[in-house]
Formats: structure tokens, C-alpha cells, sequence
């Protein structure tokens, strides 16, 4: 559903997207990821026909972003970083806005307003003013405004910047509503939690690169599966531990001094921890905390960020 190849694009001497390739398969979040400045946004406005590039194809529910922008903005949605909405009118107002300026009629404008505030649970709010509405709320309604002509390709750029967890959750619930009835989505984030709970694939871009790709689960398994941690009591016993837990697992944990704590890959998680529950008390070392996780897509980053481009399989 979008495919780019070969992106690039320059601002005067930064080069803000260096030879990006990218596939989004049809009815699936697909996440973009990276940190400020990584060519996110560049990325979506080339594919939302906002910006042209210097080289490559980019193309949206089968058409060239770039001589058939026409046909690509009819299929698309786009939720930018802020808010579209106007916060003096009402979410209804605010509906019925949009659909008149997709060329709506004023009773089919009605009617999609209604729906679109039944659907993402904004309907008892209808007539209040935007400007009353929480940062959760407002989002939603961003989201609801983008679907009045029922697009096939929505994208989400930054959509749960500066929200709370309520309003996170909020956002995320819609948008996996939407994958369900069909709609592929393209997001741009720097949470990589969201990307975490939300995509089935996501991209690492840095410096306008793509440095890795895949599900996930891919891209967490390359830091090892399951992690064993131990939080100790005292700063001091953390040369001790060290000894322990490479004995344990068969290699040297990577240490946290400030917090005390300490991180290894094991292969074999539930004898590693009990293993590790044994030998740290035969050392009588005080143990806080100490359990098993998987690896954070956080984690994943700051490791591949200094790589070139990975391909790992979803």
C-alpha cells in the first residue's frame, strides 16, 4: 500500500533523507521510528504530497506521490503533529467543517459528523467547544476529522506527543479499531513503546537512514531474548554480583551504578533465574529486585543507532 525507494532529500547541505526504502504491506501498522530530526516527517510529507523529493519513487495505494498526487491525496488521511482542530467551535462544528471542504454536502456533512463522533466516543461532547476538551479527546478528534472521506491510507505523525497515559491509550485504541476494519497506517513516533504496542513492522531511522527493519520481536531477539535483572541494596556489592551473574549465565552483565542494577541475555530464563536466586544468596548479597524481561525496543535503538542499515527478518 506505500512503497518507497531510493528516497533522498536535502536542505541546502543537511541531508535529511539518504536513499530510504520502504514497504507497507495493505491493512497493517506500520511504524517509523527514530528521534527528532531522524527524516520522520520528511518521510510522510513526501508521501502525503506535501514535499517533492530530490530522488527516488515514492507511491500510496498504487499511485506516484509525485504525478498522481491528486489520486494519492483521495485515499489518504493525515494526522500531523498538532492539533488541526479549532478550538472555538464545537467537535460537531468541527466535523461538519471538514466535510464541507472535502465538498460535501451540508446534509451529508451532518451525517458523517454525527457517525465520526458516535464512533470514536466524542458523540456526548458534540456541541461542547474544543477548547474544553482533554488532550486525549482532541487527538481523537484530529483522528475522526481525518477520516471523513473514508481514506484507504492514514498518516499518524506523532500522534501521542505531550498526551498523558490516559490519552495515549485513548489514541491507540482508535487507531487499532481502524487497522481492524481495514485501514493501513503509517506512524511516525519516538516512543517506541507506542511502536511496540501498535505496529506489526516498524523501520529505525537515523540521520535519515534506515539502520533496521522488521517485526518487533525481530528486532528485540537481536540483544538476545529474555534479560535477567537484579536491583542490589548496596551499591558496594556490585563488583560481587558482577562475578556471580557471568558465572550464572555466561557473560558479563552490563551494569547500571547509579541504580544499582544489573542486566544479562540468558538462554535458558527460568533455571538462569533460579540459578541466580541461589548464588546471590550463598554470596549473602542483598538483592531488592530481581526478575526476567524481554528486551525494550529503547534498548534496540541505542544499540542499532550507531549501525548501518539491518534487514531482520519479521
Amino acid at each position: 500500500m506505500i512503497r518507497t525507494e531510493g528516497l533522498c532529500k536535502r536542505f541546502g547541505e543537511k541531508v535529511a533523507l539518504d536513499q530510504v526504502d520502504l514497504t507497507v504491506a495493505a491493512g497493517t501498522v506500520h511504524g517509523l521510528l527514530g528521534p527528532n530530526g531522524a527524516g520522520k516527517t520528511t518521510v510522510v510529507r513526501i508521501l502525503t504530497t506535501l514535499l517533492r523529493p530530490d530522488a527516488g519513487h515514492a507511491s500510496v495505494a498504487g499511485f506516484d506521490a509525485v504525478t498522481a498526487a491528486g489520486q494519492v491525496r483521495a485515499h489518504i488521511g493525515l494526522v500531523g503533529q498538532h492539533t488541526a482542530v479549532d478550538e472555538a467551535l464545537s467537535a460537531r462544528q468541527n466535523l461538519e467543517l471538514f466535510g464541507r471542504l472535502y465538498h460535501l454536502s451540508a446534509g451529508a456533512a451532518r451525517t458523517r459528523a454525527g457517525d465520526l463522533l458516535a464512533r470514536f466516543a466524542l458523540a456526548d461532547a458534540g456541541r461542547k467547544p474544543v477548547s474544553q476538551f482533554s488532550g486525549g479527546m482532541r487527538r481523537r478528534l484530529d483522528l475522526a476529522a481525518s477520516l471523513i472521506l473514508r481514506p484507504r491510507v492514514l498518516f499518524l505523525d506523532e500522534p501521542t506527543a505531550g498526551l498523558d497515559p490516559r490519552g495515549r491509550n485513548e489514541v491507540w485504541e482508535s487507531v487499532r479499531a481502524l487497522v481492524r476494519e481495514g485501514t493501513t497506517v503509517l506512524l511516525t513516533t519516538q516512543y517506541l513503546d507506542e511502536a511496540d504496542q501498535l505496529a506489526g513492522a516498524v523501520s529505525v531511522i537515523d540521520h535519515g537512514r534506515v539502520i533496521a527493519e522488521g517485526s518487533p520481536a525481530a528486532l528485540k531477539s537481536r540483544l538476545g531474548g529474555d534479560r535477567l535483572d537484579v536491583v542490589l541494596h548496596d551499591a558496594a556489592e556490585l563488583p560481587a554480583a558482577v562475578a556471580v551473574l557471568a558465572r550464572v549465565a555466561g557473560a558479563e552483565p552490563e551494569t547500571d551504578p547509579d541504580n544499582r542494577r544489573l542486566s544479562t541475555p540468558v538462554t535458558d530464563p527460568l533455571t538462569a533465574l533460579a540459578d541466580a536466586v541461589h548464588a546471590l544468596r550463598e554470596a549473602d548479597l542483598t538483592v531488592e529486585d530481581i526478575g526476567l524481561r524481554r528486551p525494550t525496543l529503547d534498548e534496540v535503538f541505542l544499540h542499532l543507532s550507531g549501525d548501518r542499515k539491518e534487514e531482520v527478518p519479521a
